[in-house]
């Protein structure tokens, strides 16, 4: 069944840790990216769709939705939302005018990288208050954290 070696109180002692930990990291650094964006910050939707359409550029919404376990219907609205304002633009695709692809205005690319680098800005800030026991601990951590969120997604259909 596992391939940890773990009791099992300990593996669920770390899985409620985690459930509590990682919302109230990630609401913790919204609010702070909130506060200081110069904008109005996009939803965490729309700001996914806009860092899967940059690292994936002319990407389609049935892909996107894929990658980011949405269902295309609502991928599809958050787009219109987005082409309207200005931060995402539709394009045919070159071979087969009934495919849609999406590409990346320029002034979205400015947006995330500005909440990218207030994201980066708040973490740095927050890592330099730490030990250099805890730091380590983090850094050790990277590793299996991304195993745990491939393990966490869905099998490919």
């Amino acid at each position: 069944m596992s391939g940890s070696s773990a009791p099992q109180r300990d593996v669920d002692s770390v899985a409620s840790a985690l459930a509590d930990a990682l919302p109230a990291l990630y609401r913790a650094l919204d609010r702070r990216v909130a506060r200081d964006f110069p904008h109005p910050k996009p939803p965490e939707g729309h700001l996914n769709l806009l860092r899967y359409v940059a690292e994936h550029d002319g990407a389609t919404v049935r892909e996107a939705a894929d990658a980011l376990l949405m269902k295309p219907n609502n991928v599809s609205a958050l787009v219109s939302q987005l082409t309207e304002q200005g931060l995402l633009e539709r394009g045919q695709d070159g071979t087969d005018k009934r495919v849609v692809r999406l590409h990346l205005m320029p002034v979205a690319r400015r947006r995330l990288a500005e909440v990218h680098a207030l994201q980066a800005g708040h973490l740095t800030q927050a890592l330099l208050a730490l030990t250099e026991g805890e730091m380590d601990a983090l850094g050790s951590a990277l590793g299996a954290l991304q195993s745990l969120a491939h393990r966490l997604r869905p099998a490919a259909h």
